[in-house]
């Protein structure tokens, strides 16, 4: 298990520290942050098992299940993840935020068939192996998808949110652009932002500057950890494990699925 005291790391990157005795989460608050599943149902079933016997082993009063968009695209049952998904709570009894990631995005302007440019770049980012999973041959008119790709599933995509807040964390696919107040961030700054983001060492956001902003999109081969954001794209859709951010008071540690296998992350 990975733990992680974040106000330890405010002096170094310059990130203001909070008062002491106020923790980013409530006390019986949990947030389980799952990253960029890609397609991947069997690593992402795992986790929703690992997550049930985590409850069952330290219960709390208040826990939230965040998908933190990129459902979709790359591996081998994008249909299924949607299916899991649209058809809500797939952890029983734990209120679940499915964010929108650029995958999604990609995927809704092919969908729309507005420019041969917008499919072209969907197929060419796993958007093939997503029509695999629904029975599509890609080699079908893009003006048959619409018929064939099943509508529960498109109008569960069209009302993706593009970010979350619980407590001192602030979910969002790739991230934000810094300096700029959290109302004013774009679709295009939350779901594929990279720099100046990832740099970044300081307050990220100046109207809400204690915020630690969890995401995806860019992946590492581990996680992220630092005092203003915490990344959790560990490549599943390449290959990699998928991983969740188990969020309590301060502390974060994390399950990882590697097939249908789940593991904490030693120290």
């Amino acid at each position: 298990m990975i733990t992680n005291r974040l106000a330890n790391f405010a002096s170094v990157f310059g990130v203001r520290p909070r008062a002491p005795g106020l923790p980013r989460l409530a006390p019986g608050h949990r947030v389980y942050a799952i990253g960029d599943v890609h397609g991947q149902l069997v690593q992402l079933r795992a986790l929703h098992d690992a997550i049930r016997q985590d409850l069952a082993d330290h219960p709390v009063s208040r826990p939230v299940l965040v998908h933190m968009g990129d459902l979709i695209d790359r591996g081998p049952n994008s249909a299924g993840v949607l299916a899991l998904l649209q058809a809500g709570a797939p952890v029983h009894d734990v209120p679940t935020v499915n964010l929108m990631g650029n995958h999604e995005w990609m995927f809704l302007s092919a969908l729309a068939l507005q420019e041969q440019r917008e499919v072209d770049n969907w197929l060419d980012n796993g958007g093939v192996e997503t029509l695999a999973s629904w029975g599509i041959r890609p080699s079908m008119p893009p003006a048959r998808w619409q018929e064939l790709v099943p509508r529960a599933h498109v109008l569960f995509l069209s009302r993706l949110a593009a970010r979350y807040q619980r407590g001192g964390y602030m979910f969002a696919h790739a991230g934000v652009r810094p300096g700029v107040p959290l109302t004013q961030q774009t679709w295009s700054d939350l779901l594929w932002i990279r720099e100046p983001f990832l740099d970044r060492r300081g307050v990220l956001l100046p109207d809400a500057p204690d915020l630690v902003v969890v995401h995806g999109h860019t992946p590492e081969p581990e996680p992220t950890v630092r005092a203003n954001r915490i990344g959790i794209d560990t490549g599943a859709g390449r290959g990699g494990p998928l991983t969740c951010a188990v969020l309590d008071g301060d502390d974060v540690r994390f399950l990882q699925a590697k097939g249908s296998g789940v593991r904490e992350r030693p120290r």
